[in-house]
């Protein structure tokens, strides 16, 4: 038994133009920060003894990046001790001779102003007590700080120092920074600030296309006063080891909405400059029709000109193209003649 031929409508799938609207984006360039990135001082004077590290190395929170020499910082920490075991003899001196006379005075053999003079005693040994702590306290203090260690972990970026040089408080020493937790700064354009403010998204895309997944965005609530710019910063949640500062990324903010005509984007047929589409007529045959196209939205595609709205484009042409009797031309009309 023999069947009749499949028509081209029963044998190609169309699709009609729909209107939906269109996020207009900014595309601008950002660029990957540290979001801790700091410079270690000195905070007591001394000569460098030990630099365990240097510049692009890793370090761990509580390493020691620095150590100076403490000859001087440990004096003054016995002589502090050593005061301070002076200050605790002379309290319980101090607080012998008031009970002694407290109990004297009890049995009234003297005066209430002795009894006043024993206590004020009393008080002015525990006062040394005090201030020899402090002093060692101090002093002790003043004999950490001659090891720096590192506040986090992360990259040594810079040393300001170098081994046997003799520092002061205040000096910086090294800076680094760390890759646990980046971020994305883009300056934006005055005209966009608004609408960026009042759409709060943002996608941060890689050279290779990789959409980076991004947290809380902080707009600067100045402009730079040179560039006429409002500073974006972008949270980075996902730092995968293939990111560093310094780095170029791609920022699209939306920054206005409008109606455009879109069509599924394997319509599309491409041929050297012409952009073309299968479009149905009112007898239901194909017609080959010039467009122009806008932008793409994953599986969509814009049409800026060539199309209305409800019309039934061919969603493969790939079988109408290699037909004789459909051939793609040089040239197509765009107004469907």
């Amino acid at each position: 038994m023999l069947h009749a031929p499949l028509t081209w409508a029963e044998s190609v799938a169309t699709r009609a133009v729909i209107s939906a609207p269109l996020q207009e984006s900014a595309q601008l360039d950002g660029v990957i920060e540290a979001v801790q990135q700091s410079t270690v001082s000195a905070q007591t004077s001394g000569t460098i003894v030990e630099l365990p590290f240097d510049v692009d190395d890793s370090v761990s929170a509580g390493d020691l990046i620095v150590r100076l020499e403490d000859s001087e910082q440990t004096a003054r920490l016995d002589q502090a001790q050593a005061g301070l075991q002076e200050a605790q003899s002379g309290l319980q001196d101090a607080r012998q001779q008031f009970q002694r006379t407290e109990t004297v005075h009890e049995r009234g053999l003297v005066s209430r102003q002795e009894l006043d003079r024993a206590r004020n005693n009393l008080s002015a040994a525990q006062a040394r007590v005090e201030r020899a702590e402090a002093a060692v306290a101090e002093a002790r203090k003043q004999l950490d700080y001659t090891r720096v260690i590192a506040p986090y972990g992360g990259i040594l970026t810079e040393r300001h120092v170098e081994l046997g040089e003799s520092v002061s408080p205040g000096q910086p020493l090294l800076s680094g920074l760390s890759l646990e937790q980046l971020r994305v700064v883009v300056d934006l354009p005055q005209t966009y600030a608004d609408a960026a403010r009042s759409q709060r998204q943002a996608t941060v895309t890689l050279a290779d296309g990789r959409v980076l997944k991004t947290g809380d965005m902080t707009f600067y609530p100045y402009a730079n006063p040179q560039t006429h710019t409002f500073r974006l910063r972008l949270q980075l949640e996902e730092p995968n080891g293939s990111l560093f500062p310094g780095m170029l990324v791609k920022v699209s903010v939306p920054v206005a909405s409008r109606e455009a005509l879109w069509i599924p984007a394997s319509a599309l047929i491409e041929r050297s400059e012409l952009r073309a589409v299968f479009v149905q007529n009112d007898a239901g045959q194909p017609r080959l029709r010039q467009v122009r196209v806008g932008q793409r939205d994953d599986d969509r595609l814009e049409i800026l000109a060539g199309l209305s709205e409800g019309e039934q484009v061919v969603v493969n042409p790939g079988t109408l193209v290699g037909s004789p009797a459909l051939a793609v031309p040089a040239t197509v009309p765009s107004d469907g003649e």
